[in-house]
């Protein structure tokens, strides 16, 4: 008699859009894609709230509140009777409550559905109390997920993960059709200009003043040249300390003169004008500044869209841009930034070479790719756990 297997049921544990916040976005485009998957019910979202009111629709089935702990255990307790049969955590610092976001580690405990994690930040350095947290959280789950290659090393070595627990899989990257950069550019009013953008939050990690002085030498030799900043300020640093970030690079285009040559475009860009923003660009710019960020959800985004990006060497951009697939500047430093920017507007063979090696890896990073392997590795380990569970018993 042949054995029918039901479609099963994942729940991810999150923070969920209309909020904004990257693992928000990151969440809801793997879930999008589960609607083309066999062997699936539509997925499910556990919402973590901030201090703030959102109107959820109704793929978010439950709410924490990040601060209270009773709501923890109230839906570890709620999945243990539930028909869930793998629960996925989204983990960054800051998303949940209590020290580090240690909150999370009772409601693990009390966990009973078998549950993978996705570290979307990995500290080289960690406090006690977050290796604390990383290595107990890793513990009680069946699989951990990272997105770059290097901090594979890292969860093994600093924070004590078996091997065999670890999976690597590429930050996804949406498919939106749109049209070539040349429309593009005449759409918005850019044609004949070369442009170079940087997209996303805005915060001081970002190192955007150095790309700004940076701009001051490259008009000088490309007077046609738009450097253009879209996105609006992220919203917990505009609740600590207003647009002050945002101010001094304003006034900086001032002070150099650069009016012409720099653009603020101060909003949410939905997904159709992030895509727009990044096929219409010659350039893509990441001049951060924190030298440990292991993942770029803005840096796959351009990745996956084959542009020639330009970066600080960061962690995920050393690794991303090898083999040719950009450039990097130092830290800190407008001169390294604006020599590296004239190295490709003077050679425009050298652009096309390395879009090409660039959309090469980008190709396999759009999400219809990238959510077939999360399925794969979802069914595995539900089935895994369904013959642990029967052996049991």
């Amino acid at each position: 008699m042949k054995r029918i297997i039901n479609n099963r049921n994942i729940v991810f544990l999150s923070t969920s859009l209309p909020r904004e916040c990257g693992i928000a976005t990151f969440t809801q485009d793997l879930l999008d894609q589960f609607v083309h998957l066999q062997g699936f019910n539509t997925p499910r979202i556990i919402a973590v709230n901030n201090n703030e009111t959102y109107h959820y629709e109704e793929q978010v089935m439950r709410e924490i509140d990040q601060h209270k702990l009773s709501d923890y255990i109230d839906t570890a307790d709620y999945l243990n009777q539930s028909n869930v049969n793998l629960l996925v955590i989204q983990h960054e610092f800051g998303i949940y409550g209590g020290e580090s976001g240690e909150y999370l580690i009772p409601f693990v405990e009390r966990l009973q559905i078998p549950y993978i994690v996705v570290f979307h930040t990995v500290l080289t350095k960690p406090s006690a109390k977050q290796l604390h947290i990383i290595h107990r959280i890793a513990q009680l789950s069946v699989k951990v997920v990272t997105m770059a290659q290097s901090t594979v090393k890292d969860l093994i070595s600093i924070y004590g993960i078996d091997t065999a627990k670890v999976a690597f899989i590429h930050h996804g990257v949406p498919y939106v059709k749109t049209e070539s950069r040349t429309k593009l550019k005449e759409k918005y009013g850019f044609a004949n200009r070369k442009i170079l953008s940087t997209f996303g939050f805005l915060s001081p990690g970002k190192g955007i003043e150095y790309s700004i002085e940076a701009m001051r030498g490259v008009v000088k030799q490309h007077p046609d040249s738009l450097y253009i900043i879209w996105g609006k300020t992220h919203p917990v640093v505009k609740q600590e300390i207003g647009e002050v970030y945002r101010q001094k690079l304003i006034d900086l285009v001032k002070q150099f003169d650069l009016s012409h040559n720099v653009l603020f475009v101060d909003k949410l860009l939905t997904q159709e004008e992030v895509i727009q923003s990044l096929v219409m660009s010659d350039i893509y710019m990441t001049p951060y500044l924190g030298k440990d960020q292991a993942v770029s959800g803005t840096l796959a985004y351009g990745v996956g869209y084959g542009r020639v990006i330009v970066s600080t060497p960061y962690r995920y951009a050393e690794e991303m841009l090898a083999e040719g697939r950009g450039l990097l500047a130092n830290f800190r430093d407008s001169a390294s930034l604006e020599a590296r920017i004239l190295q490709l507007l003077d050679h425009p063979a050298l652009v096309k070479e390395m879009e090409q090696r660039t959309l090469e890896l980008g190709k396999t990073m759009l999400w219809s790719e990238i959510a077939k392997t999360y399925a794969a590795l979802f069914q595995e380990e539900i089935k895994t756990s369904d013959v642990a569970n029967r052996s049991v018993v």
